[in-house]
């Protein structure tokens, strides 16, 4: 009779199928900062024969991320993403993380595992749920990596910010990525800035576009979760998130969420609705916000977006499910619905 697993896949179910110290780092980084350009540098780097898992997680109800990294990334070429979208995964005793977690490590059986936490999101929690005796024999903890824009340093927004600081204070490597926008006292203005608020010995490294080598993911954490104590959310809810429920006969869906001082609005399309790419180009490369991704099903095909306060980048994708876009700002206008809508040339 074979062995019935319960839905969550437990960790002694893991361990008995002999899913073992998984090499595992977390790399995190605030909003914007190049953290999905970094994982889809590794991807396209990593040994050709290995399996890796990617747990990505979300700001915004919606969840974009897995979508732009299975566009361009497949189960047959070694890559398995699972999405925790809805705020800081880490959240309810870390319950939504563990079953996500243990599902993915469950069907990737890999070789490494990658976890990015939302931009907005608690490392340290985060690797203490990594942590727990559940998962001891399960993950190697390996190099954590936190992606600065060094330039944001002069911002008050950003070294005043809780989750900003306790960021650079877990790692063991600062990367001081979009170098290619630094003048020269940026650089020493970050190096000074982790030697005052990092570990002892977290190195500094500088990079572009996320260009990050195997290398620097390999060795032991030198971080603890010990000595932290647990942060509570009113974001907390028991309804299914938006990312989950069936769409309604409109055809879209849109959700909003807000915390740790900023706000999010996000959407879902069905499939049927086509959306003019050069209408969807000029909007998206309008926007002024601290955070926007989206991938849309248009009438020359899939594309992704990925848009900051720098730039905004547009790939083509292999594939994708439906339509969905994810925006992050500082206030809750980020932009209006209609404007969206009217870049919507046909329903299938």
């Amino acid at each position: 009779m074979p062995h019935v697993r319960s839905p969550s896949y437990s960790t002694d179910t893991l361990m008995n199928e002999y899913i073992s110290a998984v090499p595992t780092n977390i790399i995190t980084g605030f909003l914007g900062v190049g953290k999905t350009s970094a994982i889809r540098y590794l991807l396209k780097h990593k040994p050709a024969n290995e399996r890796w898992a990617i747990l990505v997680n979300e700001f915004g109800e919606i969840g974009v991320d897995g979508s732009l990294f299975e566009g361009q990334h497949s189960k047959e070429q070694g890559v398995f993403i699972r999405e925790v979208p809805g705020g800081c995964m880490c959240c309810a005793a870390g319950l939504p993380m563990q079953i996500a977690l243990n599902q993915l490590l469950r069907r990737a059986e890999p070789d490494r595992l990658l976890i990015e936490p939302t931009g907005l999101g608690h490392p340290k929690e985060v690797l203490q749920v990594l942590s727990a005796d559940c998962y001891r024999e399960i993950l190697d903890l390996q190099k954590i990596l936190t992606l600065v824009d060094a330039r944001k340093l002069s911002d008050e927004r950003y070294t005043s910010h809780q989750t900003f600081n306790q960021q650079i204070a877990i790692a063991d490597t600062v990367v001081g990525n979009k170098l290619d926008l630094y003048e020269q006292e940026d650089k020493l203005t970050l190096e000074e800035y982790v030697k005052q608020h990092g570990s002892a010995d977290a190195k500094v490294i500088f990079t572009q576009n996320g260009e990050i080598a195997l290398e620097n993911l390999l060795g032991k954490t030198a971080a603890t979760a010990k000595g932290h104590h647990h942060h509570h959310h009113d974001s907390a809810k028991e309804k299914p998130l938006v990312s989950e429920v069936p769409l309604p006969e409109s055809g879209y869906i849109k959700a909003i969420n807000e915390g740790e001082g900023f706000h999010s609005v996000g959407w879902r399309f069905s499939p049927e609705k086509i959306f003019n790419r050069k209408s969807l180009f000029i909007l998206l490369s309008g926007l002024q916000v601290e955070r926007a991704k989206g991938v849309f099903i248009t009438g020359e095909g899939i594309f992704g977006y990925n848009i900051t306060p720098d730039t905004m980048t547009e790939i083509e994708l292999d594939d994708c499910v439906e339509s969905r876009m994810e925006i992050i700002g500082g206030d809750k206008d980020l932009i209006r619905e209609e404007r969206l809508l009217q870049c919507i040339e046909s329903t299938t």
